[in-house]
């Protein structure tokens, strides 16, 4: 029998992917965890719903996506909350545009285990 992860605070995630499967398995992945999730397919559709919800504690974004990178949505998130913890998710090695961010990366594809340290590690300023 394995042993599941810890489970998770609680808190509100919002997942940003272009793609609905990944989405809705991370939204399942993290409501397994114990948090509450949100989700959004693109990165205009996650900032409109960032103007309404005040409970978003971190975003986990895809990097790749038309449109807006996971990069300038995270950019774009800090301005309307400074400091919100963003965990971008992506399959490259390197992101292009990556240089003078602060985002904790987490390599797709990635595991439950895998999500839910890098999710704890990005929350974990927060939770003091």
């Amino acid at each position: 029998m394995q042993t599941s992860p810890a489970k998770g605070s609680g808190a509100t995630i919002l997942v940003v992917d272009d793609d609905a499967l990944i989405t809705l398995n991370t939204v399942d992945v993290l409501t397994d965890l114990g948090h509450v999730a949100l989700e959004a397919f693109s990165g205009p559709q996650a900032l409109a719903l960032m103007e309404t919800r005040s409970d978003i504690a971190a975003i986990i974004t895809d990097y790749a996506m038309p449109g807006m990178t996971g990069i300038e949505l995270a950019h774009a998130a800090r301005q309307l909350r400074p400091g919100l913890p963003i965990l971008l998710a992506t399959g490259y090695d390197e992101v292009p545009d990556a240089a003078g961010h602060d985002f904790v990366q987490l390599k797709k594809p990635f595991r439950e285990d895998e999500l839910s340290g890098r999710l704890a590690e990005v929350l974990a300023p927060a939770a003091g």
